[in-house]
C-alpha cells in the first residue's frame, strides 16, 4: 500500500506556526480521504483534520480556525498549516489514509516557550 512519511515537527512557541507534510508513495491515493491525527502519550489518538478525495476539509472543534489542511494529488502530499498553536496542541501527529490502518510513522510537535 501507500508509504507515509510525515514531516516538518519541531519545537515551536506559543503563537507560533508550523506546517506538517505528509508524502505519499507508491499504490493508490487520490480517491483516499486523508486525515492528520495527533496523540499524547497516555491518551488515545484522535483526528485534527481529514480532507476528502475532492478537496472537502473538517476539523476538530479545538483547531477550527487556526490548522488548514490541504492535499496536492499531483504531487501525493498532504499539508497540515498550523497557526496561533498552543501548548496543548503538543503531540506526535500522523498521516493517515482514511479507512485504512495505514499510518506514517509520525513527527513531534511540541509548543512551549
Amino acid at each position: 500500500q501507500v508509504q507515509l512519511v510525515e514531516s516538518g515537527g519541531g519545537l515551536v512557541r506559543p503563537g507560533g506556526s508550523l506546517r506538517l507534510s505528509c508524502a505519499a508513495s507508491g499504490g493508490i491515493f487520490s480517491t483516499y480521504a486523508m486525515a492528520w491525527y495527533r496523540q499524547v502519550p497516555g491518551r488515545q489518538r484522535d483526528v485534527v483534520a481529514s480532507i476528502t478525495s475532492r478537496g472537502i476539509t473538517y476539523y476538530a472543534a479545538s483547531v477550527k480556525g487556526r490548522f488548514t489542511i490541504s492535499r496536492d494529488n499531483a504531487k501525493k502530499t498532504v499539508d497540515l498549516q498550523m497557526n496561533s498553536l498552543k501548548a496543548e496542541d503538543t503531540a506526535v501527529y500522523y498521516c493517515n489514509q482514511g479507512g485504512t490502518s495505514n499510518w506514517g510513522r509520525g513527527t513531534q510537535v511540541t509548543v512551549s516557550s
